[in-house]
């Protein structure tokens, strides 16, 4: 396999046409033709509103679609910009769109973006995704600006978001984000990002494209990446990101592997950082906050927990392993529990994600297995987060995951004294 993409005839030949762009927006893609066209447009429209003086560049990295995604990137066009612009004047805009090489995952793609970013010399970046019904052309504005006019190297994006969707985000990457890095970056893996083209070089030097980050986790590795080695950080509201949102309690299994091993693995690498942290501050947000309409997740409570007792049953010689005691005590009492009586709180919940990354860190069982056994656990605490948040608004929500939040700080100094 190369070694980079920019080895390659025609993405050479290409790179050396446009020679040099101030920003490039990176689209990873696989089978999004359905989708991909209105992503390109809201890009295209975005530049040209908001950057009418610099050179851009879209760059389309796609993961082998048979449905003719690229096609429709090249076909995609605005022919009259006089309904967005008072301007008629737009500067250079290129297309590249290319397949990627190498392990087949977002992480890859993202590799080919960073390495174009890197040989065209841009002062920012953004990524999105290819299948968002949501964005606009102020979502381009919102994720390079702070990049090219405030000095900021990463633009984490901020959504409203309904209260049941995200729930591994609200659950467990943010607050153990947070409370490990001392940042409050309330989405730290939500698949769209703004970034300096220092930082797209940085990330280029980590030796990690040929592991789980290439296939999966990208978006956690970029967050944790940015924050532990120091680059200024900052927000972007976007408004709502409507996509294809799941029920939480639905088969999760396959991205709870991936997002919560590659949180593990972060911790391995930057524990020395982390280990300095003893509180969380915030970080800047731009752009102008509203309220949006958000589209319902549905749920089914009871499903998910007879997936948590079924779990109990199934896994407690394994979650013997790894958690205390007392807390196997009430996941038995617990799974003989249903209706509105079924509750695990804050505390507890804690303790198991922070008993299976203590875990995870002392190799005392095989990684997948370790990882895949705290699914049920993760879906029995949503049935219960579900469960309490039934009659609350989205703001008494975001109260709930801030106590939770607390929670993880709370507990974080007797954590680091285990990890020794």
């Amino acid at each position: 396999m190369a070694e980079t993409i920019i080895q390659r005839e025609d993405v050479r030949a290409k790179v050396a046409e446009i020679g040099q762009a101030d920003i490039l927006v990176g689209i990873p893609s696989y089978n999004n033709a359905r989708s991909i066209g209105h992503v390109v447009r809201a890009v295209q429209a975005g530049l040209a509103k908001y950057f009418p003086d610099t050179k851009t560049v879209l760059v389309n990295s796609d993961g082998g679609s048979t449905d003719g995604t690229m096609d429709v990137v090249h076909d995609t066009t605005i022919d009259d910009f006089r309904s967005i612009l008072f301007s008629h004047r737009v500067a250079s805009f290129s297309k590249i769109a290319i397949p990627y090489h190498g392990i087949p995952g977002k992480g890859s793609a993202f590799r080919t973006i960073f390495q174009i970013a890197r040989a065209l010399n841009v002062k920012a970046c953004a990524v999105v995704d290819s299948d968002l019904r949501s964005i606009t052309p102020e979502w381009i504005e919102l994720l390079i600006k702070p990049v090219m006019n405030d000095g900021y190297d990463y633009v984490a994006p901020l959504y409203h978001r309904h209260k049941y969707d995200g729930t591994i985000t609200n659950s467990i990457v943010y607050p153990l984000t947070r409370a490990l890095y001392g940042k409050k970056v309330r989405q730290p893996i939500g698949g769209d990002f703004g970034f300096s083209g220092k930082l797209a070089a940085f990330y280029l030097t980590k030796d990690v494209w040929e592991t789980d980050v290439a296939r999966y986790g990208i978006d956690i590795w970029m967050t944790t990446t940015a924050i532990a080695n120091n680059f200024r950080v900052c927000q972007a509201f976007l408004g709502a990101k409507i996509h294809d949102a799941k029920d939480p309690g639905a088969d999760l299994s396959a991205m709870l592997y991936q997002v919560v091993g590659a949180t593990f693995g972060l911790m391995e690498e930057y524990a020395q950082s982390w280990k300095q942290v003893r509180t969380s501050e915030e970080v800047p947000v731009f752009g102008f906050q509203y309220e949006v309409g958000l589209e319902p997740v549905n749920v089914n409570i009871q499903r998910m927990i007879d997936k948590f007792t079924l779990g109990a049953q199934e896994l407690a010689v394994v979650w013997e392993k790894i958690l205390p005691g007392k807390t196997l005590d009430f996941l038995r009492r617990l799974a003989e529990t249903s209706g509105d009586g079924f509750h695990m709180p804050d505390s507890l919940w804690v303790d198991i994600v922070y008993s299976f990354a203590l875990a995870a860190h002392q190799n005392i069982l095989n990684k997948e297995h370790l990882l895949k056994s705290v699914t049920p656990l993760y879906i029995g605490r949503t049935a219960s987060f579900v469960i309490e948040a039934w009659e609350s608004s989205g703001l008494e929500v975001e109260e709930k995951i801030e106590n939770l939040c607390r929670e993880y700080e709370k507990n974080k100094p007797s954590f680091s004294d285990r990890w020794e």
